[in-house]
This record gives C-alpha cells, structure tokens and sequence, in this order.
C-alpha cells in the first residue's frame, strides 16, 4: 500500500497543479492572440492527459486494495468516509469528462466553453485532493461518530469530514501539489532554456510554471507553521517522533538534523535551539511540549523513520521557499525570472525536491501514526488482512508501476522534445510581460 500511495501521489499532484498552468496559458492567448501562449496551453493539455491515464491506472489499484488488504478498515469505518469516497470518484469522473472536452474542444465549442471545461478540469482536480486528504485527516483525529462495545454509532459523515486535522491538511497538500508541479516544470523548462536563452515559448513557460510554483513555495512554510502546531495539539505522539522529542518538559528545545537513538532516547548529532521547540509551537519559550514518554512504548511511531523523513521534507520546503524568493527579487529588479544563468542552474537543480518533499511529508503522516490506523481506536494491525502469500501481488503491482513509470518518461521526453524551435522576434515582447 506504501509503494501504491507513493507512486500515485506523483501524479495525483500534478494533476492539481498542471491544468493552473495550462489554464493561465490559455488565458493569456485569449487576452493577448499570442500563440506562443496556445501552443504552450495545448502542449500542457496533452501532458495532462498522458498523466492523467496512469494516474488513474494507479489509483484504480488503490482503490483495490483498500478492499483487498484492509478489510477490517474498510468495514468499520466504511459507513463513516463512505461520503468523501464517494465524491471523489464523482470528481474523478468529472475531471475525466472536462478533459475530453479540453482536449478535443478547441476548435468544436466557443473560447469561453472551451476556457470553463479547463476551469472545470482544474477545480475537479483539486476536489479529488480535498475529498481524499479529509479521510486521512480522519484516520489521524477521528470524529463524527460514538464508540458503544467498539463499534461506531450516531455516524455524521459531514463531522466526519470537517474533523480538526482537515482544513490544515488539505491546505498543506494542495500547496505542496502547485508548489511541485510548478517548480518542476520550471526546472525542465529551465534546462531547456540553458542551451537556447532566446527560446520564447521555453520562456513563457518557464515564467507562467515559476510564478506557480513560487507562490505555493513561499506560503507552504506559513501552512507547514498551522499544521504543524495542530499536529502538536491533535497528535502530541507524532510530533514528538518527528521532533524526536522523548521527554515532556517545558522550554523544549529545537532540533536540526541528528539520529534518534531511541535505546538511550537522545539524538546525536543533532544541533539544539534551546527552547525553539516551545517557541514554535506555542509562542512561549516555557511551553511544556509533550514527548513520548506520555505514551506506552509500544505506541511509539518508528522514530528515526519519522524524524528524518520530517527533516527532509523541512529542508526541501525551505530550499523551495528560497529559490522562489530569489525569483521574486529578480522579476522586481530586473522585470523578467529567467535572465540570470546561475538562477536557471539553481531553479533546475530544485526540480525534484518538492516531489521529495511530498514524499516525505506522506511518511511523517503515515509513519507517524502508527502503531494506530486510526488514531486511538483501531491499530494497524488489526485491520490489515490476514491474508498470507501477499509477495505475489507486490511483484505484480511494483512490475505494473515500472512499466507505467518507463512509459510515462517516454512519452513525456517525446513530449517535450516536439517543442517548438527558437522564436527570436523582437526581444522587447519577451521583457516584462513574459514576467
């Protein structure tokens, strides 16, 4: 299930973010009649396509095995995020419909339809994340419903839904998606722009994938700051795994890097900011921050997993955030993102860290609450099923995502390399309205 989640979380992002883009192509063309820009939005378009089937091939996979390897899960809490289940697949279908029509629309219905069936194609892609994200926002702090001899009762699907980890959630991963996706594409358009600068469709591409990526970068450490201090509210235990925080204590220090040494509890070589941990997350330097001791050592997540891959996806966000903001200075001093060699370097060699970021932050969340499936009232281990000879279906599941990576990466190198050649028409067209 980890390896599934991994692979299809990729284009689950992009799929989010990817039609913005191609949306913001399209509507420059409308406004302007520039047809480097309805080159751009038609290219991006097939891109979301190609994408689009093999996420949906993946997720199909998930949706089995949800039945498939956890049956336990699925019949007690069925009843309760049976709802968010369900609209998802409506918006799925909804995307799946809309993409059709931008697809093979653009000369069949007017700009304006054409232009809402992408609106359509990117609002249901963002649903599908939010429908999604809320059921694991549930499983971490599960609510709308009453335990009588362990089994739900009273169910509200819609408290369900609105528990008090999903506005937080749902708000970082949809940042995390545009900040990605942004910044990845700019990464590819940027290497392309590093062997022929004057390339106009590479720079309005690069600047309309810039611009959202960076904005998404430099608001997702200000999300990452609310989830984070709703983590330590909601899930004290996950935080102090991420924070390799072993004891409760007030003034709690702050720890950058290290390797948990859970026998001995302490983190070498990590270094300490004394009582940054309780100025974070509560304002107040005293602030008592709960560690793992207030737990039963057998609810502790696996620590060491938890805190680098926290660490990780900490490192990248900020790495992110800076290139971004190194993106802004040059568009407000110089009117244009793309002018500078060493700035087309640093935004190619950031292109893969927001994906690693999603990664990681996908472990904290999971890793992170383990031993529970959901949080304090069913383990992970009574709800996986009992199933023996799982190694077959692994083999064939991690055989079918490698032949769906092999031909994603081909397809897409294909892709880009049919871009159009160098436009070097008049340079003044490619100054601050590219920006």
């Amino acid at each position: 299930m980890a390896m599934s989640l991994g692979f299809h979380i990729i284009f689950a992002a992009i799929g989010i973010a990817l039609p913005v883009m191609m949306l913001a192509a399209e509507w420059r063309w409308m406004r302007t009649g520039d047809e480097t820009a309805l080159a751009l939005a038609q290219r991006w378009a097939k891109g979301s396509a190609i994408l689009f089937a093999v996420g949906a091939v993946s997720g199909t996979v998930l949706s089995f095995e949800l039945g498939l390897l956890w049956p336990e899960f699925m019949a007690w809490a069925g009843p309760i995020i049976g709802l968010p289940f369900s609209l998802e697949g409506f918006a799925f279908f909804t995307e799946a419909i809309f993409l059709g029509i931008y697809l093979y629309g653009w000369h069949r219905v007017s700009p304006r339809a054409h232009f809402a069936a992408g609106i359509v194609v990117a609002v249901s892609g963002a649903a599908s994340a939010v429908f999604v994200v809320t059921i694991n926002a549930w499983m971490n702090t599960p609510t709308g419903f009453r335990l009588v001899d362990g089994q739900p009762v009273d169910i509200d699907p819609i408290a369900a839904m609105f528990n008090p980890s999903a506005l937080q959630q749902v708000i970082h991963m949809l940042l995390a998606a545009y900040a990605a996706t942004g910044l990845a594409v700019a990464g590819v358009h940027a290497r392309l722009l590093l062997k022929d600068g004057t390339n106009v469709f590479h720079r309005r591409a690069f600047t309309i994938a810039f611009t959202v990526g960076a904005v998404a970068a430099v608001l997702q450490p200000v999300s990452g700051d609310l989830i984070t201090r709703a983590v330590a509210r909601n899930q004290p235990v996950k935080l102090a795994a991420a924070e390799a925080h072993f004891h409760t204590a007030a003034a709690a220090p702050f720890r950058l890097g290290g390797w948990p040494d859970v026998d001995t509890q302490t983190v070498p070589y990590a270094l300490e900011i004394p009582a940054g941990l309780s100025l974070l997350l509560f304002y107040d330097p005293d602030a008592v921050v709960t560690g793992l001791d207030a737990v039963p050592r057998d609810e502790w997540p696996p620590v060491l997993i938890v805190h680098l891959a926290f660490q990780l996806m900490v490192a990248c966000g900020l790495a992110m955030a800076a290139v971004s903001l190194w993106g802004a200075w040059r568009w407000w001093r110089r009117g244009a993102v793309w002018g500078s060699r060493a700035f087309l370097r640093t935004v190619a060699a950031v292109t893969p860290l927001g994906f690693v970021a999603i990664e990681a932050g996908w472990v904290v969340t999971e890793v992170g609450r383990q031993p529970w499936i959901i949080s304090g009232v069913m383990r992970t281990a009574e709800a996986v099923t009992p199933m023996p000879g799982l190694i077959v279906p692994f083999i064939t599941f991690t055989t079918l995502y490698l032949v769906l990576a092999g031909v994603v990466v081909v397809a897409l190198r294909r892709h880009v390399a049919a871009t159009p050649g160098a436009d070097r028409r008049d340079e003044r067209r490619t100054g601050r309205a590219d920006a």
